[in-house]
């Protein structure tokens, strides 16, 4: 299945961090999280990749323009440095097609814009690329096919909590308590999609909002419940929780390292 990503994005809670590139770059240690994504879905045998671009995507088309296998695996030089011989690869067989879907595009105009691509395709995976799981997609897949839906999401919980205030009419706080995101079914942005999800696209619309709509009036939209780990990349605070974990080698999205 081919695998479209939404890499357009402004990620304006990060600028904190960089208004220089975009989300998808923004690294994870030494890779950026896109990488880590890609190599999620590759583990699974996704390889053909559909990048939709907005955002800083001449950044992203470099990044892989200038991808050197050497710099992110372990390799043998010999022969005075005339010869490598390489002892694992990362992207070597992946297909990646690069498009410009527009600057401020939503998603669901950036997937109308990338649909030439998907020509012959029945059926697709789609993500928002600004988190990282371990969510089974073989499970999530087979679940999808079974309900014989056009589009079935990742549903998450997080560890997240807030303090709750109630106050009267005065602003007098009557109330004060603590309400947890783990109380609530969020969408996690890991998509399987049959291509009748064009059918319920109109121009300008979010895909997770008129689109799923109509696809729940349908009957058609389906929810794969994770329990495992899912964390999202929006601030700047989630990226330094993923660079500690991954400095501790605690990396639960990295299945292929299983």
């Amino acid at each position: 299945m081919k695998v479209v990503l939404f890499c357009g994005g402004l990620g304006t809670r990060l600028r904190e961090h960089s208004d220089t590139i975009p989300k998808p770059l923004v690294n994870v240690g030494f890779r950026p999280i896109l990488w880590h994504l890609m190599r999620y879905y590759a583990h699974y045998g996704h390889k053909d990749f559909i990048l939709a671009l907005g955002y800083r995507g001449d950044l992203i088309r470099d990044y892989f323009l200038s991808y050197n296998e050497c710099m992110s695996n372990d390799f043998v030089l010999s022969g005075g440095g005339e010869k490598i011989e390489m002892l694992s690869t990362d992207i070597d067989d992946w297909r990646i097609t690069f498009v410009d879907t527009g600057l401020h595009s939503n998603l669901g105009e950036r997937l109308l814009r990338v649909r030439r691509f998907l020509d012959g395709e029945s059926e697709f995976l789609a993500n928002y690329a600004d988190g990282l799981s371990d969510v089974d997609l073989n499970a999530h897949i087979e679940d999808f096919r079974r309900r014989e839906v056009t589009a079935s999401l990742v549903a998450v919980r997080t560890a997240q909590s807030f303090h709750s205030v109630q106050s009267d009419n005065n602003g007098i706080v009557t109330g004060f308590g603590q309400i947890s995101d783990s109380e609530f079914w969020i969408n996690g942005g890991f998509f399987c999609l049959r291509r009748e999800i064009f059918d319920v696209i109109e121009e300008g619309d979010e895909l997770v909002e008129q689109p799923f709509l109509r696809l729940i009036k349908q009957g058609k939209l389906a929810v794969h419940r994770h329990h495992g780990f899912w964390q999202s990349m929006d601030t700047f605070k989630d990226k330094i929780t993923f660079d500690r974990m991954e400095a501790r080698g605690n990396c639960p999205w990295a299945v292929w390292k299983r």
